[in-house]
């Protein structure tokens, strides 16, 4: 066989095999015929036009992309580094491709400041009250700003606030205040009910005699089975008491 002709079917088999693409499940191929775009196709087998159509893979899955630790000054002026997760997905294959360069780095970048700016709207002890209402705040807006670029935003997750050495003090100073606080508080709430029910118990027995006179035997049983101690005492009648206070 002519050396020409054994070129020619290499070069023919050659840009058989070039046209013919395989996809997976998750993936979808944006096709482009002589530049102009042309459609998305996939999963499963794709042949192209040798020379004519070219394809750009795009992988439907949901990415995890980490934003960077981001020095933010906050409303009250405290200044914190915080970082966060961002979860997406191409939603559009050929927005993706044709609306943006490189809808992974656009992503990124976009998440860095939306994350300072939404952050430095609020005053400290909000941001630490509120991470929820933040992410969720956080997700709507890069949600609607990545919409244009085929891109889905799932989810929103500031990871890590880190404060100042001195805040941190602060805070703990102040946390152990509370707690002082709360303590005294429940203290004196209990002195306070023991109070009421001494002063029941005092009025009860005044308007029953019989009532004073269990109490003390009562009280005589107690000391006669303490702790195992010879004990001596000496019962004294009430009424003894009683002829005291009227002379």
């Amino acid at each position: 066989m002519p050396i020409h002709i054994i070129l020619i079917v290499v070069i023919v088999g050659v840009l058989v095999l070039s046209s013919v693409k395989i996809l997976n499940e998750y993936e979808r191929g944006v096709v482009f015929r002589l530049g102009n775009y042309a459609g998305v196709r996939g999963p499963g087998l794709i042949i192209l036009i040798p020379g004519i159509e070219k394809m750009r893979k795009v992988d439907l899955r949901v990415v995890t992309m980490d934003v960077p630790s981001q020095d933010i000054i906050t409303k009250d002026n405290v200044t914190l580094k915080v970082n966060g997760v961002v979860y997406f997905r191409v939603s559009s294959p050929e927005k993706s491709i044709i609306s943006v360069e490189n809808y992974f780095h656009a992503t990124g970048q976009i998440s860095q400041t939306t994350l300072r700016s939404v952050i430095g709207q609020y005053e400290l002890d909000e941001l630490l009250a509120h991470r929820d209402k933040i992410n969720s705040q956080l997700q709507t807006i890069l949600d609607e700003l990545t919409e244009p670029w085929g891109i889905k935003v799932t989810n929103v997750e500031v990871k890590a606030i880190d404060l100042p050495i001195e805040m941190q003090r602060a805070m703990a100073k102040q946390a152990e205040a509370e707690r002082e606080k709360r303590a005294k508080i429940i203290s004196a709430d209990g002195e306070l009910q023991a109070s009421k029910k001494l002063s029941e118990a005092a009025a009860i027995l005044g308007q029953e005699k019989d009532a004073i006179t269990l109490r003390y035997l009562d009280t005589m049983r107690e000391i006669s089975t303490g702790d195992g101690k010879s004990t001596t005492f000496f019962p004294l009648p009430l009424d003894i008491f009683n002829n005291m206070k009227k002379s």
